[in-house]
């Protein structure tokens, strides 16, 4: 499977698809668990510490991302968690604080076993939003559900 990110120009938008070979319900304890995200989350390269991750309406996550380049902080708020279904939250790397983005994730069943996970993030600018792409968003995103399509296919 692949990971399509779409970023059009002059937008502050970023729009991210991936089909995974597993049921809407195990995509999204994927997304819920901590002891699962801490598994696929990030480049595989950096060692995930998770402080905080309450997957729940009002519940909020805060997480680190280490390795000898540095470490990577990251907080927002979990706004609206229908189980199984849908995820909006706000996300925000503490290196450039006040650039805060809203994602609203859902996760689509095809049918099949299959889930389509979808993903639609909102910058406060375009400019915001350019630079998280500079800064190695899309392969950070694209090595992350890699990691995750693996990773559902170890626990099937």
């Amino acid at each position: 499977m692949s990971t399509t990110i779409t970023a059009p120009p002059g937008t502050p938008f970023i729009e991210v698809t991936r089909e995974f070979a597993a049921p809407p319900a195990a995509v999204f304890r994927a997304h819920r668990e901590p002891d699962l995200v801490k598994r696929w989350l990030g480049p595989a390269d950096l060692e995930m510490e998770i402080f905080e991750y309450d997957v729940r309406s009002g519940g909020s996550h805060r997480y680190a991302h280490r390795a000898e380049r540095g470490e990577f902080f990251f907080r927002g708020v979990f706004h609206s968690v229908e189980d199984g279904s849908r995820i909006v939250q706000t996300f925000e790397f503490e290196g450039a604080p006040g650039e805060v983005s809203l994602d609203v994730m859902t996760f689509t069943g095809l049918g099949d076993g299959r889930t389509r996970m979808h993903n639609r993030s909102v910058f406060p600018s375009v400019e915001a939003r350019d630079a998280a792409l500079a800064n190695g968003m899309e392969g950070g995103i694209t090595e992350s559900y890699d990691r995750l399509g693996t990773l559902l296919e170890e626990e099937s």
